[in-house]
C-alpha cells in the first residue's frame, strides 16, 4: 500500500470522510471548530455541506490520504486565527506567532492501524510548511497509551504528535474522554 496526502481540493473527496451518508443528516462535517459556535449550531443537513463549499473556495481546509484513488484518510488543518482556538479559553496561547491548528485526523473504517494517521499528520505539517506557516500545532489527549474511545479519537494522541517530531508546549484545561489535552507544536521555521 502505498499512500498519498495531498491538500483537499475536491469536495466529493472530503465529503466521502468527513459527510453524513444522508444529506439532510447533522453531522460535524469537520467545522466544529473551523466556524463560529453559533453558526455551527444553527447550521443543518445540506447546509453544513454548502457551508464547506464555501470554505474550499477559500482554500484546502486541511488535507486527504488516498490509496491509489481511494481516500482513506482527512486531517483538519488551517490558520488557527481562522478557528475556533483562537478564542478558546481551555487552551492556551504560547506566543503570539501565526501558527496553523490541526484538529481532527479521521481515518476510514477498514484502513485503521495501516499508519495513515501518521502519513495524513506529515501531509499537515507538509501543507503548513508550504503555505508559510512559522508553526503548526495540534491539540490532543495525553492517555498514556489507555485506549481512546473511537468518537473521541479524532484529536490524535500525545505519541502519535509525538512521532511526528512535535513538542509538548503546554498543558490545557480540555478534557475529552476522561483525558487531559495537551498542546504540541513543531517549529517550522
Amino acid at each position: 500500500m502505498t499512500i498519498r496526502v495531498r491538500p483537499a481540493t475536491e469536495f466529493d473527496d472530503v465529503k466521502s470522510l468527513v459527510g453524513p451518508k444522508r444529506a439532510d443528516a447533522n453531522v460535524c462535517w469537520c467545522l466544529s471548530y473551523r466556524i463560529p459556535s453559533k453558526e455551527n449550531v444553527a447550521l443543518r443537513g445540506a447546509d453544513r455541506g454548502d457551508r464547506v463549499r464555501e470554505l474550499m473556495a477559500l482554500g484546502p481546509p486541511g488535507v486527504l490520504a488516498y490509496d491509489g484513488d481511494e481516500v482513506v484518510g482527512w486531517a483538519a488543518v488551517h490558520p488557527r486565527a481562522d478557528t475556533s482556538f483562537a478564542t478558546n479559553r481551555k487552551i492556551p496561547h504560547v506566543d503570539d506567532l501565526d501558527v496553523w491548528s490541526v484538529w481532527c485526523i479521521r481515518v476510514r473504517p477498514g484502513h485503521r492501524g495501516e499508519g495513515i494517521s501518521h502519513a495524513l499528520l506529515e501531509g499537515a505539517v507538509d501543507f503548513a510548511r508550504a503555505s508559510g506557516a512559522p508553526a503548526i500545532e495540534g491539540y490532543p489527549v495525553d492517555n498514556k497509551g489507555e485506549k481512546v474511545d473511537l468518537t473521541m479519537a479524532y484529536v490524535g494522541t500525545r505519541s502519535l504528535f509525538e512521532k511526528a517530531g512535535f513538542g509538548k508546549a503546554a498543558d490545557t484545561t480540555s478534557v475529552i474522554n476522561g483525558f487531559p489535552r495537551v498542546l504540541m507544536r513543531l517549529d517550522l521555521s
